[in-house]
Formats: structure tokens, C-alpha cells, sequence
């Protein structure tokens, strides 16, 4: 009745007020009389006039940027993960994007598409917007930086850093001379190229580096300790050798940029001394996520405004400002935090790749068509390298470290990455640099930044150590049954915890279990990476407490998620590893039914897999991306929990449907010896009276354990049945089988371990 009403008062009143507006359009139309109401007439059919006024909206100023900036996300996903899959951060794969959206490929062989998605007009907004988020990241950087480590750890790193950035920056200015008369722009001034060429050779890149760090588990490490306080001091001195560049690049003389540096010192001075007591006063009242309202948050951008807009007018560059709003921002780690997550999504993934695409407009590779130019890109590799890399680790040699850490500061010291870019564009936009000269140092960016990766891995080969990626030393102690659970939120990880329980607690010392977070390198940031590692493994070692289970932990920071699960998996030689069953996006949604795809869309790792023969693209898969590629690279046996508020396994249900499934009784027994659990054994095809070999293994169970396994012949299973079991214990094969054939009683199964053997 009370749908009815709702209905009724509905099509009452829009049907009544729909007619009211139709008798005011008519009696509006008699106002029209002796207005000189002019008619636009035109020879355009309906449909002509529709497709004009949609090719009008099309090249409006609006559309175009909108259209360049999905292009262009898009592309830095693919690039970025590609890179990802061949072990290098996904910036280079961004600034690789950038460089085939612009002329030098995509614009040589689709000039006609690239002319009107990247018109010479619309550039001028790419930039701005660009530009913008340049600003927010470099405020992200700023805050990134601890500069209580710098402070308690800066002797030995201060002189490996500035040692890293005078080395360059004379092997910098001595290339300038030598390719001064060639490559300089006319009416500018040597001091001016030498000092920007010299500056561009200094640059390291700090995010990119800490990200390397973490990935390669060195963050807790006093090599990693080292390296990320080198490439602080290195960032901080950098930025402020830079804004004196720019000073005298500006004013035109050494003398004549006196007036701007004298003005920078103020300006620093004012921040340091007035605005950051202010800003730690606040930052100690709103610490926390619930206090930081929007009022306290527009004090925090306002002041990165005002600071960017101020280092623009002094003329040290806005990027400045940004950067030094960051490092004065309130000690407190926990707010630096919250504040870091409200920009950096933004500007790193939306932002932040239309800098680098408006980069690669700029690079026309091209231009260097000539073995000449190439001859003096590979020397502006070579001095960059030699600079930068045999420089850190010359001083890091110096000041105490070994060779093997010398040279792995060196090559981390060496990653130039986004910043380099940074650095470039300035000085073309000042006009120092050339667009031939401006195409070689993108080169040596990319090359230097790409080869960081594999000169750590030949480092660790020369000097015969394994890989920084360790796991916990007692997981390599022989005859112990191990087991490894890899967990992505606190109620999977305690869920998995329990089940792990259930298989060893009886085994004491025979047995070991850990547990394993992995979290995407671009999703957290260092310096609060040890707050999350213990935010993350609380829940989970609270648990292990109450059910008196010793546990061992392993935290990354990863690149490539599934790959690092499979690989710590098989260096551990794991038992059995356990994970929760993934989900995706379009899972059960009506998108993913009309797409014909449960629980996942297509995406570029099974496009990959399809490619090299491993998939086929258009098989319905009953899993989630991730968990199919641990399935595809594991080589110990992989359990799969699909969680249905999984608490206990007493009582456990174990259908088999084929005999290879003649493993999964010795899961059965392992549950049965450690949990004293009840074991039901569906036998619907009568596979174990005609296999002595499954017969024989209960059996054997029996005579250790009898009255806890019970046999079934039933070829029809009960939902009473189904809603009494605790877990069932299912094959991989077996379990496929089982979705595939959509028997109504699969949505009554209890919580499932799939195991693949």
C-alpha cells in the first residue's frame, strides 16, 4: 500500500508540474510578439547539425585536455607496468610514455592523430596543470625527508653526499666547456650552461631511491639507513645549488643574482624562524585524522601557495617553495603521514604523468640524427656516471664503508629518475638548453635511472651475496614442517593464522609457521614504513598470543605482489603456502555477468600469459588475477582459504572426485593428529574401494587415530550436511570441476581450503 501512495504521489507530481512548465513555455511564446525574435536558419539537416555541434564540443579547450589527460594515464599504467614486470620502477616506464606520446614516435608515424590530440594550442594548459602537479609532489618530497636523521646521522652521510654532488657538478661543467661552442643556445652565457649542465649532472632522484630501497628490504638496514640520508642531504643541497643557478641564469651575472640569493636567505629565514613554530603548533593540536579538518588543511595548502608563489617572484622557481613547504612541516611523523595520503594519490597518478608526457612532447628524439650527436650523448652517459657513481662511492669508500657498500651507494646514488627531469625542463624553459641538448639529457635520465637495478644485482653477483631480499633466518633450518601464509588485511591474516594453527600446534619446534605482509611500493612511503610493518602485523601476533602459536614475520615492500609471494615461497621451500581467495572488481556485479567474466576482467598479465601460451584470454577463470599467477609460479603446494567466518576445523568435510585427490589425505591426517579433527570422506564415484593405495593410507590413520574418519558413498550431499562442516578440504582440479558443473549446493559449502599440490 505504501508503494502504491509513493507511486501515486509521484507521477502526481511530475506529470502535474511537467504540464504546468508546457503552459508556461506557450503563454512565453506570445511574449515574442514585435520583439524581433531572429530565427538562425541554416541548410544542415538534423543529423549534419548534430555531427557539427559534436565536432564543436570535441575541439573545445575542455574536451581536448580531458581526452589528453585519460590518453595519457592510460598509457603510463601500460608503460609503468611493463617496467614492473621487468624489475624497474614504474617512473621510467611513465617518462618512456611521455616520450612515445610526443614526436619522437608517435607523432613521426601518426602526425595527423597527434596534431589533433596534442595541438600546439592546448599545450599551454598541459603545462600549467603539469606544472601544478609538480608543485604537489615536490611538497610530498619535502615532506618525505626526516630531517632528525639528518641531523643525528649527517656526518658521514653529508660527506658522501656533497662529495656525490661536487664530483658531478665539476665533470658537469667540464663537458659544458667542450660542447659550449657546438650545443649552446646563441646569446647565452657559459657560466649559465655550465652551471645548469652542472646541476643536471648532480641530481639524484630521492623518491625513486627510497622505493628501490624498500623494495630490496634495505630500509631497516644500516646500508639503508646510510644511502637514504646521503640522498636527503643530496636532495636538500641540490635544491638550493639549484635555486642559485637559477638566480644568476635569471639575473644574468654572478653580481646582478646577489639581489635574488639575498632575497632566498629572507625568504628561507621567514620559514624557517615564523612559519614552521606556527605550522608544528597547529600540526600538535591536529595530529590526528579525526582533528584534521577542513579548515586546518586549507592552513597547509595556503602555506604551500604562499611559498610557492613567493620563491616564483623572488625567482628561484616555484618548485622551490613546494619543496621547502614540505620540510618544514610539523615533526610529527603520524601527521606527515595524513597529509601525504591526501596528496600524493592525486599527484602521482594524475598529475604527475602529464609532466612527463609534456616532457616527451618537448623530446624530439629525432633531432639527434647524427653518429656524431650520439657519440656525445653516450659521452654525457658516461661523465654522468662516472660522476655520480664512482664519485658516492669513492667518499663512501673514504668515510669507512666496505666495497660492496661502497659501490651499492654509488649505484642508488647514481638513480636520477623524475627529479633530472625536473631540473631539465627548467633550464629549457629558461632557454639553457637546446632541444638537442635537452633530448640527450632525457637520455642519459632514462639510462641511468634504468640502470640501477641491474648494477645492484651485478654488485651482489661479484661480491657472491644473495639478494637483500631475506627471509627469516630460522625458515632455513631443515626438517621442520613449514609453513608460510601470505595475508593482505588483519581479519584474512587471523583467519589464515588460525587454519596454519590447526595443521602444526601439536608439532612444537617440528614446526614453523610465518607470516607474510606485502604492500605496493607506491602506496607507502619510508618514513613511515616501520609504523606500518607493526600497524600490520599488531592484529596478527595479538592472535597468535591467544592461541599460544609462535610466529615468525616477514614484511616487503614490493613491486610485483604475486611474484614476491611465489618467490619467497620457493626460496623458503615451504610446505604449504596459504593465501585468501582474491577478489575483483566486477565480481558478481552486472557488469561482470554481461561481460561473461565472475571474477575478473582481461588485464595485461593474462594478455601476457595468453601471448606466451600459459592462458587463453577467453576462458572464464574462477579466480582473481593475483591468486591465479601463485598458482602459475608456485613450486611448493599452494592453499587457498575462501573465508566464510572461518573459526574452527573440528569437524571437516573431504569430497574426492578423482584419484589424484589421494593427497589430500595427508592433510586430513596432519588436522587429525594436530587438531584431533572429525574427517567425513565423500566417495560419490567409489574411487577408493577399487585404490589400495588411498585404502591403505586411511588405514594406516585408523590404527593411529580410529573413530575419526568416516566414509561416504552418497551421491547427493545435503545442505544440512554442508551447514554442520567446519571447512572442506578440496583439490584444485576437483574444486574447478565443482564450479563448473554450478551444483546448487555450492553456495552452501562451508569456509574451503582449495589445495594445489
Amino acid at each position: 500500500m505504501k508503494n502504491f501512495k509513493n507511486s501515486f504521489f509521484y507521477i502526481l507530481i511530475i506529470g502535474g508540474f511537467s504540464a504546468l512548465m508546457y503552459w508556461i513555455a506557450v503563454q512565453g511564446e506570445k511574449l515574442e510578439y514585435n520583439r524581433n525574435i531572429e530565427v538562425v536558419s541554416t541548410n544542415l539537416s538534423q543529423w549534419d547539425s548534430f555531427l557539427e555541434s559534436i565536432t564543436h564540443n570535441i575541439h573545445h579547450p575542455l574536451a581536448i585536455l580531458l581526452a589528453q589527460i585519460v590518453t595519457i594515464i592510460l598509457v603510463a599504467r601500460m608503460f609503468g607496468w611493463i617496467c614492473k614486470k621487468i624489475g624497474q620502477p614504474s617512473v621510467i616506464g611513465e617518462i618512456i610514455a611521455g616520450i612515445v606520446l610526443g614526436p619522437s614516435l608517435f607523432g613521426m608515424y601518426f602526425p595527423e592523430f597527434s596534431a589533433n590530440l596534442f595541438p600546439a594550442e592546448s599545450l599551454g594548459n598541459l603545462q600549467f596543470l603539469s606544472q601544478i602537479g609538480l608543485i604537489l609532489f615536490m611538497f610530498v618530497i619535502g615532506m618525505e625527508l626526516d630531517l632528525k636523521v639528518l641531523q643525528n646521522k649527517a656526518h658521514d652521510a653529508v660527506v658522501v653526499s656533497h662529495a656525490s654532488i661536487i664530483i658531478p657538478f665539476a665533470l658537469g661543467m667540464g663537458l659544458a666547456y667542450y660542447i659550449y661552442e657546438s650545443f649552446a643556445p646563441e646569446g647565452v652565457q657559459f657560466a649559465s650552461f655550465g652551471l645548469f649542465l652542472g646541476i643536471a649532472m648532480s641530481i639524484t632522484a630521492f623518491p625513486v631511491l627510497a622505493r628501490i630501497v624498500q623494495e630490496r628490504g634495505l630500509h631497516k638496514t644500516r646500508l639503508g639507513t646510510m644511502v637514504i640520508t646521503c640522498a636527503a642531504a643530496d636532495d636538500i643541497t641540490a635544491w638550493c645549488l639549484l635555486a642559485a643557478v637559477i638566480a644568476i641564469v635569471k639575473a644574468g651575472s654572478f653580481v646582478s643574482s646577489l639581489y635574488i640569493i639575498a632575497l632566498a636567505a629572507i625568504y628561507v629565514l621567514l620559514m624557517l624562524k615564523l612559519v614552521r613554530p606556527f605550522l608544528k603548533r597547529v600540526g600538535d593540536l591536529y595530529a590526528t585524522k579525526e582533528k584534521l579538518s577542513k579548515p586546518v588543511v586549507a592552513i597547509f595548502f595556503v602555506t604551500l601557495i604562499v611559498s610557492s608563489y613567493a620563491t616564483e617572484i623572488i625567482g628561484i622557481h616555484a618548485l622551490f617553495g613546494a619543496f621547502m613547504a614540505g620540510a618544514i612541516m610539523p615533526d610529527n611523523m603520524r601527521f606527515r603521514t595524513l597529509f601525504i595520503e591526501k596528496v600524493e594519490d592525486v599527484s602521482i597518478v594524475l598529475l604527475l604523468p602529464l609532466f612527463f608526457v609534456f616532457t616527451g612532447l618537448r623530446t624530439q628524439i629525432g633531432l639527434l640524427n647524427d653518429p656524431y650527436l650520439w657519440k656525445v650523448t653516450g659521452l654525457i652517459i658516461l661523465v654522468a656516471v662516472v660522476g655520480k657513481f664512482l664519485g658516492s662511492a669513492l667518499a663512501a669508500k673514504f668515510v669507512g664503508q666496505n666495497w660492496r657498500d661502497s659501490l651499492t651507494i654509488g649505484a642508488l646514488m647514481n638513480t636520477r629518475g623524475l627529479m633530472e627531469l625536473v631540473v631539465l625542463n627548467i633550464g629549457f624553459d629558461l632557454g639553457v638548453l637546446t632541444p638537442e641538448v635537452f633530448a640527450m639529457m632525457v637520455i642519459m635520465a632514462l639510462v641511468t635511472t634504468f640502470m640501477t637495478g641491474p648494477a645492484l644485482n651485478l654488485i651482489d653477483l661479484i661480491f657472491k651475496k644473495p639478494t637483500h631480499e631475506t627471509i627469516p633466518a630460522e625458515v632455513i633450518d631443515a626438517g621442520k614442517y613449514k609453513l608460510l601464509f601470505s595475508f593482505g588485511d588483519s581479519q584474512s591474516g587471523k583467519a589464515l593464522l588460525r587454519l596454519g594453527n590447526f595443521f602444526t600446534k601439536k608439532q612444537g619446534e617440528n614446526a614453523l609457521i610465518t607470516a607474510m605482509h606485502l604492500t605496493p611500493t607506491n602506496e607507502i612511503n619510508h618514513i613511515n614504513i616501520e609504523n606500518y610493518e607493526k600497524e600490520s602485523f599488531e592484529p596478527i601476533l595479538n592472535e597468535a598470543k591467544v592461541i599460544n602459536q609462535p610466529l615468525s614475520t616477514f614484511f616487503k615492500a614490493s613491486n610485483d605482489i604475486d611474484s614476491d609471494i611465489t618467490k619467497t615461497a620457493n626460496q623458503g621451500d615451504f610446505d604449504l603456502l596459504l593465501i585468501g581467495l582474491g577478489q575483483s572488481m566486477f565480481e558478481g556485479s552486472f557488469l561482470g555477468k554481461i561481460l561473461g567474466f565472475t571474477t575478473r576482467i582481461i588485464t595485461p598479465d593474462r594478455i601476457l600469459n595468453t601471448i606466451t601460451g600459459k592462458d587463453n584470454i577467453f576462458e572464464e577463470s574462477i579466480f582473481d588475477d593475483r591468486t591465479r599467477q601463485i598458482l602459475m609460479k608456485s613450486e611448493v603446494p599452494v592453499g587457498i582459504l575462501v573465508d566464510k567466518k572461518f573459526t574452527k576445523a573440528d569437524i571437516i568435510f573431504v569430497p574426492i572426485f578423482d584419484k589424484s585427490d589421494a593427497y589430500l589425505i595427508n592433510y586430513a591426517q596432519k588436522l587429525i593428529h594436530n587438531n584431533e579433527s572429525q574427517i567425513t570422506i565423500l566417495d560419490s564415484k567409489g574411487l577408493i574401494k577399487n585404490n589400495p593405495e588411498i585404502k591403505e593410507m586411511i588405514r594406516s590413520i585408523e590404527q593411529k587415530a580410529p573413530n575419526h574418519i568416516t566414509l561416504l558413498n552418497e551421491q547427493k550431499i545435503e545442505k544440512e550436511f554442508l551447514l554442520k562442516q567446519d571447512l572442506m578440504l578440496i583439490s584444485l582440479n576437483s574444486w574447478k570441476k565443482l564450479v563448473e558443473t554450478r551444483g546448487i549446493w555450492l553456495s552452501n559449502t562451508p569456509s574451503t581450503l582449495i589445495i594445489q599440490k
